[in-house]
């Protein structure tokens, strides 16, 4: 596969885990996890900057880049307990986006026909299109739901004369008949976009989208509840799409579109953990990271974060289902590690 890396940057893999190339399916057989840059920002409406986006979550992490990271949280190693693999990114013109999406949906369909589940470091919120419907195509059209976390609905009709663009996706994934307007679940809206006609349209597709207003008067957990019970029914897995910017612009300053008042750091990683946790979670993608409007890494920083707590929840969730044990998140960090043996009452 054409790599960008060395036009972006230093041609890194995430946090140094092994290469694949998806021209070479033996290089990703039997892989648990295949991660894919889609350094795309030509269907951004303002600040553009996200084709950077794939190398800084990549690369923004003060540990070292050594394919591991134990999680505290979970108690597992999502880089090590799942073969995850990076196949590096798709080749994607920022100025030809109906030449990009394509090839970023045959790369997604590639590695989830090959049993592994697509991580996709984005790039603009365009790209979702590709990667649900890649995943989709596989596992069936109308058979897998989303949770789509962001500020904005993206469910815009024609924007700027064209269809597509990074407000426009999930209508267009919704109108191809990839998913089901029933299925769609969205975290975090807020501000003054899409219009009422948008919302009706969205309405009519009986789309469920949870405003930051009804977030923080029935409480985040109690949404996300009501939202996974909607999102595996009838469906054979998740696809969970979380744009940046459903955080503050105070915890995520680096994407295109800030719109103040929505979750913290805190709120979303805990989220992500839990869904990917208790759900079935067919695909992932991160998008809408701008690092030319970053301060300080702070928001490559909580991408690179997102990707994580998401492979260490599915490891413990994998563990679980094949030793029969349910996770307990109450459990203090130290629980059932040996204890130093006592000391001799007159030991020195």
């Amino acid at each position: 596969m054409t790599r960008y890396g060395a036009q972006y940057g230093p041609d890194i893999t995430y946090l140094g885990v092994d290469r694949c190339d998806l021209d070479d399916p033996a290089s990703f057989a039997g892989a648990d996890v295949v991660i894919v840059g889609a350094p795309f920002d030509g269907g951004t409406s303002h600040r553009p900057g996200t084709r950077f986006g794939p190398q800084a979550i990549r690369m923004t992490d003060y540990l070292p880049h050594d394919g591991s990271r134990p999680s505290l949280a979970l108690r597992t190693d999502g880089l090590r307990d799942l073969r995850v693999l990076d196949a590096g990114d798709v080749e994607m013109f920022s100025g030809d986006i109906e030449t990009a999406l394509p090839a970023l949906e045959a790369a997604v369909e590639k590695v989830t026909r090959a049993g592994a589940i697509p991580v996709v470091l984005g790039g603009d919120h365009s790209i979702a299109f590709a990667d649900a419907k890649g995943v989709a195509n596989v596992l069936g059209h109308g058979r897998v739901s989303m949770i789509h976390f962001d500020a904005h609905a993206d469910t815009g009709d024609i924007e700027f004369g064209s269809l597509w663009g990074h407000g426009q996706p999930m209508r267009r994934l919704i109108e191809s008949g990839a998913l089901r307007g029933d299925r769609f679940l969205q975290i975090g809206l807020r501000g003054y976009w899409p219009p009422p006609e948008t919302l009706d349209w969205m309405a009519a597709q009986r789309m469920r989208s949870y405003e930051m207003t009804e977030i923080g008067h029935r409480g985040l957990d109690a949404c996300l509840t009501e939202a996974s019970a909607i999102a595996t029914d009838e469906c054979e897995g998740v696809f969970l799409s979380v744009d940046i910017d459903v955080c503050d612009p105070g915890h995520a300053p680096g994407t295109g579109t800030p719109e103040p008042g929505g979750l913290t750091a805190r709120q979303l990683l805990d989220a992500v953990r839990r869904l990917c946790l208790e759900l079935p979670v067919v695909g992932v993608d991160v998008v809408e990271v701008s690092p030319p409007y970053d301060h300080a890494d702070i928001t490559a920083a909580l991408a690179n974060r997102v990707v994580l707590e998401s492979l260490s929840a599915i490891a413990r969730r994998r563990r679980d289902a094949r030793d029969g044990t349910r996770w307990d998140p109450s459990l203090p960090l130290l629980a059932n590690r040996p204890e130093a043996p006592a000391q001799p009452k007159d030991a020195p």
